[in-house]
């Protein structure tokens, strides 16, 4: 990513910016592009808002949504435009980042055909108690579902844990304050650190990892693109991390000691572990995909397609399909524990739900406002969540797998 560059003043902050109040009220046509120039430190004035902190007032249930409410809490009815005429617009003005060879138009000439309109999974909840944010605006994986009711995202220097159970957030990591280091070991960072910023997390196994920006005295930037938990073929839980040195390190889950260091020609963006712990594909600033042996790093084979940099990959539980993301449409890509469900991230305004057994040729559209965080599905499958980043109607938005059950239908 040698084409962005950091400092501690202006760091690349996405949050919202298209349709916050001021939007609405003055000019809700304006030009509008992927955000990439905010402060961080001033976005604690992106949470104020016309209405009180309160269920009734920020939450939005699928019953209300039946009745008309528009999910994300957005108030047509008070607007001088309607959701339509700003969506029409909106499809004309997004620009998100992109560095094709070729125009957009011949390239969608080429690609599968797609029968829309499918739900697979129905709105459940919205809540904006807890907002997501993003630190830079290719990076997306800030949102991990470790079951039906438990959810785990960023809010500036946050972790907040969300109970879609309890409907109630907790914070449960505050990286704004001092971290200090519990392990004492050569290769691991002595001294203590504040104010990192998070860029990339994972929440399995019992594990949450985090990684981000932090500068130094000399405002040096370490930036970590990726970072994952999985199990090796011997059964040990590993943790993988990608950076913008152009190096993968592999570390014990255990004690954090780094096991193995593979270096690579460009910035690595993303990794995702094969499920049975043997391979690794590798994405970064290249338009090819590596797969490579997850013991020693060797690459063992070279994957071609893509006309841009990838920031996104997936393996299907089968472990003989994996998908891949690049910066010019999904930056976010996850498969369903059963492999029937491949949900892709925009990254902004629209989560696509593909039917992998048509083919991939059958899919649900999810249409919202709003730079897209981050999605999960629970472990089970039953839930798919959102993470939506805006400065007025960020949120966290619950989807829940419909079944074909006509008996219990009949009933609700």
């Amino acid at each position: 990513m040698a084409q962005f560059h950091f400092n501690n003043d202006e760091l690349e902050y996405v949050v919202d910016d298209y349709y916050d109040a001021s939007d609405f009220e003055d000019d809700p046509f304006g030009d509008v592009e992927s955000p990439r120039n905010n402060n961080f430190d001033s976005f604690d004035s992106d949470f104020e808002d016309d209405f009180p902190t309160s269920n009734s007032k920020t939450d939005t249930s699928a019953l209300e949504a039946r009745n008309g409410k528009d999910i994300q809490g957005i108030p047509w009815e008070r607007l001088n435009f309607t959701r339509d005429k700003y969506r029409e617009t909106r499809l004309k003005q997004y620009k998100n980042y992109e560095n094709l060879s070729r125009s957009r138009e011949d390239l969608l000439k080429e690609c599968l055909e797609v029968e829309k309109g499918k739900t697979f999974y129905d709105f459940h909840f919205n809540t904006r108690l807890v907002k997501s944010t993003i630190v830079h605006f290719q990076l997306r994986n800030l949102l991990w579902a470790t079951s039906k009711h438990d959810v785990y995202l960023m809010q500036n220097y946050s972790v907040m844990h969300w109970s879609s159970l309890l409907r109630r957030s907790k914070e449960v990591l505050n990286v704004a304050k001092p971290i200090v280091p519990t392990l004492d070991r050569p290769g691991l960072l002595a001294q203590s650190l504040n104010r990192v910023q998070i860029s990339t997390m994972a929440v399995k196994e019992n594990l949450l990892v985090a990684g981000g920006f932090h500068w130094g005295a000399h405002l040096q930037v370490f930036k970590s693109t990726w970072v994952d938990v999985y199990h090796s073929p011997s059964g040990s839980k590993r943790v993988v991390a990608a950076n913008n040195d152009a190096q993968v390190r592999i570390f014990d889950a255990q004690n954090f000691a780094c096991l193995n260091r593979f270096s690579f020609d460009w910035s690595v963006n993303n990794i995702s572990v094969s499920p049975d712990g043997k391979l690794l594909a590798i994405l970064g600033d290249s338009t090819e995909c590596l797969l490579a042996d997850a013991q020693s790093g060797k690459v063992t084979g070279n994957l071609k397609g893509h006309l841009d940099y990838s920031f996104a990959s997936a393996w299907h539980p089968d472990g003989r399909i994996f998908a891949t993301g690049n910066q010019d449409t999904y930056l976010a890509l996850k498969f369903t524990s059963d492999g029937q469900f491949l949900a892709m991230a925009e990254p902004a305004d629209f989560v696509h739900v593909f039917d992998t057994k048509s083919g991939y040729v059958k899919s649900q559209e999810i249409d919202l406002f709003g730079e897209i965080a981050g999605i999960s599905f629970s472990p089970d499958t039953e839930a798919l969540f959102v993470g939506v980043a805006d400065r007025t109607y960020g949120s966290l938005l619950e989807f829940t797998r419909r079944h074909n059950n006509r008996y219990l239908d009949s009933i609700f």
